[in-house]
């Protein structure tokens, strides 16, 4: 698909890119710790299949904490709401994405919601299938569908790498294990976590993610229905309130759209009903988001009066 170069967008990524210096690569997964620090690109994909860009977009990345809106929605398809929202909530957190505080305190001992790590761990614990390599199969078909895109596959230095590294996450699942929060072999579980987080895309890819949940689950170009409706809704309305760690709320009022990070310096971005938004940018900044990438989405919302509130 050709994506062509917007000279606005490139004017905006200029001048977030000076934010990239005050930002961190993530250096506690070592394979993302290669990355260039003052990489920032940005993609936007229409419903009616037009596409614009800034920087770099054909770079590739992983997906790392955005997974975590695909396998929700794949694991709602498979296990529905009812099932699913029993073993995890629905609620905002002012905790770091990996803490494990809030699980000592609640009764029962489920995580407050899918965006943090312990949730994340629980709702791809639900994804369907025999073993790691069937369930991540059926999540790359998901993706597959969503960006048209089938030579999208996970990169397994970055997943082996973070599985080595992965000693809090196996915490987090012992414990919820301990509490049946949490099923099955827990290095089964870390094997396909680290799998799911280590898929590697596009800002392209993330664009044309977006545009499907933009339009309510439906590719707006074959018109094919790949999410529920429903299942749409709540994965964005997830997007909205815990999307971007603990600067949710902050990220609500200065961007207003619904968004999800990951530490690789990806940020998925919709605006519905009609667009979809993927930014990349490694330098992170406190909260474990892309430092370019939030103030790029927030100079390109204020221009166009994106929020949706």
């Amino acid at each position: 698909m050709y994506c062509e170069t917007d000279d606005e967008l490139l004017e905006l990524v200029e001048r977030a890119r000076k934010y990239t210096e005050k930002g961190k690569v993530a250096s506690y997964i070592p394979a993302l710790e290669r990355a260039n620090q003052n990489d920032l690109s940005i993609a936007l994909y229409y419903d009616d299949g037009r596409c614009v860009r800034a920087g770099d977009v054909e770079k590739k990345f992983t997906l790392q904490s955005v997974s975590k809106v695909l396998t929700l929605a794949l694991a709602i398809m498979d296990r529905g709401e009812e099932e699913v929202f029993s073993r995890v909530g629905m609620e905002p957190t002012g905790d770091p994405f990996n803490s494990i505080a809030k699980l000592e305190t609640q009764i029962p001992a489920k995580p407050l919601n899918p965006m943090i790590n312990a949730g994340a761990l629980v709702v791809t614990n639900m994804i369907a299938g025999d073993s790691v390599h069937q369930k991540l199969g059926r999540l790359l078909s998901l993706i597959h569908d969503m960006t048209n895109n089938t030579d999208i596959d996970i990169e397994h230095e970055v997943a082996q790498s973070e599985y080595d590294t992965a000693n809090l996450n196996r915490s987090l699942c012992f414990f919820m294990k301990q509490h049946g929060i949490i099923q099955g072999d827990v290095e089964e579980l870390i094997d396909l976590y680290t799998k799911q987080c280590a898929i590697q895309v596009t800002c392209y890819d993330l664009a044309r993610i977006g545009v499907v949940l933009a339009n309510k689950g439906l590719d707006p170009q074959s018109n094919r229905r790949i999410l529920p409706e429903r299942i749409a809704t709540i994965v964005k309305t997830f997007m909205v309130t815990c999307g971007m760690y603990n600067a949710s709320g902050e990220f609500a009022i200065q961007v207003g759209v619904p968004s999800k990070s990951g530490v690789s310096g990806a940020i998925l971005a919709l605006v519905p009903p009609s667009i979809g938004v993927g930014v990349y940018g490694p330098a992170l900044n406190e909260k474990g988001n892309s430092i370019g990438g939030v103030k790029l989405l927030e100079m390109l919302s204020q221009r166009y009066d994106l929020s949706i509130f």
